[in-house]
């Protein structure tokens, strides 16, 4: 309880008790601080006044013109109206006091006191217009008859309330309103209403307030029925408010006769003891409760028994279950339940089906719980036979299995792997329309996509989303990673959207894995609108999730998006890591920029960051792009001075541009470099040197490098063997390339499409159209779909060959394929026809390039 409440509350002297083994006082309200009525109002009680209001409010009918014509009404004060119709509460005509308030406030603009409603809600009651009176006192609690300003502490109001709700009784041992011991006696039904109102209409205020109002009211001696009492017992218990409801248990008790405990009471009680762990306890009230002459029923048997077999203590529980039979009360359903539930977590499970036959036997027949509770044991224990056995026997005896059912023997079979049979069963479950929990569903899920069946994790998704559940978040990555790693982008992004418009937005990390995928598959499009979908929902975003996009902007050659992300990044406060740098380092370097690069090179040294090994072999790579090998040099020996370890990476980048300069003896010497340094050449730098061997024409060099690779344990790729196979092709040894490819198969190196397109160019070349066209057959025979390099080596070989007919019936294949002709594909058609004379075609296919927003490829500035 919040201190500021236990401020308000005084202990007094504690009443005698009807259960003696209560020590503890109980807490009650002073009411000294509440002024009486008389002290407060009737010294300035106008009689005048008096006789009007009482004229007004004794009729059975409101006369609203004599309450405009009456200046004494009008314009009195609202405490001087308090003080009459107190002393006149008794006399009034309840539906016309009713009228005359909603009139007065109304009509007159009239402010009513705090307790003029109070005393308006006791007459009603009193009349037994109870909903009128309940809905009054329903808006005088949330709000709308008073404004919080008049509290004294608005959040403590319900008081205030109760205070001036018991103060505005009448003093049924006088017979008269006026002072004197406030008294339970035609009360009561004024505080069941008070309880009643606060445990359902304002349950969402908390269990705590509707307590307080109970413990305000029997602090002062005034008690709701025995009936509410047991209410407030049972909405306490259900909201797990053990202490609270023992607590409420014990005034009731030591009420000394004011309103007397029941059997449901005594259950009550027993039950809060229990679920509050307090079982000896329990068994004594029990005891206590048989001593008083309140005889326990079978609710009350199976309360204590229930309570016992969830603490574990089934021995206890048996001892209970003979008693009961001995007392003449029948043990039922729930009892069995209770004893068979207890001894299955006890580990007791074949003891428990011996229960289950015995109930059969005293002619009890089992229900639906009690087969769930027995299949559900089972199931744990892996006995998936036994179980089986028991849904025969439920459903022979017209008890269908319920979702329940299904439950159990799924997360069974989820719990030891036997997922398709587990799968089998949440389909037949979702068959029958029963409901499926959201544990299962992300067991199945999550078990789908790592057996990449992806099309039924989607639908078990969406079936999820029909029942209003969220997925987990290690499911929801897993989903979203599978369907980006299988290509299927859209699928993925359909799911992030998908929960977004159910309101369950993916988390953080699931969001990044969707951005990078799209980044990876150069969708970045997707992965911005994405990104910008974030920001306007107000979703998290990290570093991470920036340098994503960053990095894929920058690879998309898009550097200045990269930037611009950069400053939202800054703007929004999220920090710029090494990551962030390093993305946009290699932007600037792979478009050529190095005076912007170098500068931005400064600007990460500046901001307190230590450029790593790969930012120099990023600088290096991009000075040697642009063929200033001297600063490429330079950083590499500034890589070497800083003590960084040298990796394969940085050496490959200056011997590709060595190469790249026919400088083969240098490339060579950095070679040699690398192995003292203790750094192996990699398949990488060998494929490397093989180009550059074939691009100096020295081939047998290049073959050299095969075998000494096969010697360092490298095993050659299909990039080393496609090199070697270009640079016969360039020298026009079509027989040497072809044995190149022979042996590249032989070796379980599979051609690609380069390698394919690298021989049919070759043939071409050597004007041998036949034997391109037959590799090219070979090539899709074998599952390698042709790019847009190789349709343009197909187009220009087919039209130097003057095959133009053949050039379009590839064109239409490329289409066919979703390829789209580009400026290359349009030029070589148009120098094909130009070179036999179809200057009237080619210039057609010219203005076709031009409304497509081309420009022939060797025209362009």
């Amino acid at each position: 309880m919040d201190l500021r409440r236990i401020s308000l509350l005084t202990k007094t002297k504690p009443k005698r008790r009807l259960l003696l083994f209560f020590t503890k006082p109980i807490p009650s309200i002073s009411s000294s601080s509440s002024p009486s009525p008389k002290s407060k109002f009737n010294d300035d009680l106008d009689q005048n006044l008096l006789n009007k209001v009482k004229s007004i409010l004794s009729n059975s009918i409101l006369d609203t013109s004599k309450c405009k014509q009456e200046e004494s009404i009008r314009l009195c004060s609202p405490d001087k109206f308090d003080c009459v119709l107190f002393n006149i509460q008794s006399i009034v005509n309840p539906k016309t006091t009713l009228n005359f308030f909603s009139f007065a406030s109304q009509s007159l603009g009239f402010r009513f006191t705090l307790r003029s409603y109070c005393i308006l809600i006791h007459i009603l009651i009193r009349s037994n217009h109870i909903d009128s009176a309940r809905l009054f006192l329903i808006r005088l609690i949330d709000g709308k008859l008073l404004p919080n300003a008049v509290f004294e502490n608005p959040q403590y109001k319900h008081i205030e309330i109760v205070k001036t709700f018991s103060d505005s009784i009448l003093n049924k041992e006088s017979g008269e309103a006026g002072e004197g011991r406030k008294s339970n006696v035609g009360n009561a039904a004024a505080f069941d209403l008070l309880v009643h109102v606060y445990c359902s209409q304002f349950r969402n205020f908390g269990l705590e307030i509707a307590f307080d109002v109970f413990r305000l009211l029997t602090g002062r001696g005034l008690y709701p029925s025995i009936r509410t009492c047991n209410f407030l017992l049972d909405t306490l218990v259900r909201g797990k408010e053990f202490e609270r409801s023992i607590e409420v248990f014990k005034i009731v008790s030591s009420s000394g006769g004011v309103v007397n405990p029941d059997v449901r009471t005594f259950g009550m009680g027993i039950n809060a003891y229990c679920r509050g762990g307090r079982v000896g306890e329990a068994i004594r009230l029990f005891e206590e409760m048989e001593s008083l002459g309140i005889y326990p029923n079978v609710v009350t048997y199976n309360t204590i028994i229930d309570g016992l077999c969830k603490n574990k203590n089934v021995d206890e529980a048996f001892r209970f279950t003979e008693l009961m039979i001995q007392n003449d009360v029948t043990p039922n359903v729930y009892t069995f339940s209770s004893i068979i539930k207890g001894l299955i977590d006890s580990g007791k499970i074949e003891d428990a089906k011996c229960v289950l036959k015995e109930m059969s036997e005293k002619g009890v027949v089992p229900n639906v719980v009690v087969y769930n509770t027995l299949i559900d044991g089972y199931c744990k224990t892996g006995d998936f036979l036994e179980s089986s056995e028991l849904i025969d026997e439920m459903t022979s005896k017209g008890i269908n299995p319920n979702e329940v059912t299904y439950y159990s023997l799924i997360d069974g079979l989820c719990n030891v792997g036997r997922m398709e049979e587990a799968e089998r069963l949440l389909e037949e479950t979702l068959s029958r329309g029963l409901s499926v929990r959201p544990g299962v569903f992300n067991s199945i899920i999550h078990w789908l996509c790592t057996n990449c069946r992806l099309d039924s994790a989607v639908r078990l998704f969406r079936e999820m989303l029909l029942r209003n559940y969220r997925p987990n978040e290690k499911v929801l990555t897993k989903l979203v990673n599978g369907l980006c790693k299988e290509g299927k982008h859209s699928a993925a992004t359909e799911v992030w959207f998908k929960l977004l418009e159910k309101g369950y937005a993916a988390n953080t990390a699931t969001s990044n894995a969707l951005i990078n995928a799209l980044c990876k598959s150069r969708n970045m499009k997707e992965a911005v609108r994405l990104l910008k979908v974030m920001i306007e929902r107000g979703l998290p975003l990290d570093t991470v999730t920036y340098n994503t996009i960053i990095n894929g902007c920058c690879k998309d050659g898009k550097v200045e998006e990269g930037f611009k992300l950069m400053d939202e990044m800054v703007k929004r406060g999220v920090k710029l890591d090494i990551i962030t740098y390093g993305a946009l380092l290699h932007g600037l370097c792979d478009k050529g920029r190095m005076d912007e690069a170098l500068s931005f090179w400064n600007e990460i040294k500046r901001v307190g960051l230590v450029p790593d090994s790969n930012m120099y072999t990023m600088m290096i790579d991009g000075y040697c792009k642009t063929k200033k090998v001297e600063e490429a040099r330079a950083f590499f020996n500034a890589l070497v001075s800083q003590g960084m370890k040298l990796n394969s990476a940085v050496y490959n980048t200056l011997i590709k541009v060595y190469c790249e300069d026919g400088n083969m003896v240098e490339a060579l010497r950095l070679t040699d470099e690398m192995k003292i340094k203790g750094i192996m050449p990699n398949v990488k730098t060998y494929s490397i040197l093989i180009g550059g061997f074939c691009d100096v024409r020295k081939l047998e060099e290049a073959k050299n490098l095969f075998g000494e690779m096969r010697t360092e344990g490298v095993i050659p790729n299909v990039v080393c063997y496609t090199q070697l196979i270009r640079g016969f092709c360039d020298i026009g040894e079509m027989e040497n390339a072809s044995n190149v490819m022979v042996e590249m198969c032989a070796s379980g190196v599979a051609p690609n499409e380069y390698t394919y397109t690298v021989m049919i160019n070759g043939y071409f070349k050597m004007s041998d159209r036949k034997e391109a066209m037959k590799l090219y057959g070979q090539m899709l025979e074998n599952g390698v779909a042709p790019d847009i390099v190789t349709y343009n080596t197909l187009i220009n070989g087919l039209c130097i060959t003057g095959n133009m007919e053949d050039a379009f019936m590839i064109c239409d294949e490329m289409s066919q394929r979703g390829l789209v002709m580009d400026e290359i594909s349009y030029t070589t058609l148009v120098d094909g026809l130009c070179s036999l004379g179809f200057s009237e075609e080619a210039t057609l296919i010219t203005e076709g390039i031009f409304k497509r927003g081309m420009l022939p490829w060797h025209v362009k500035p």
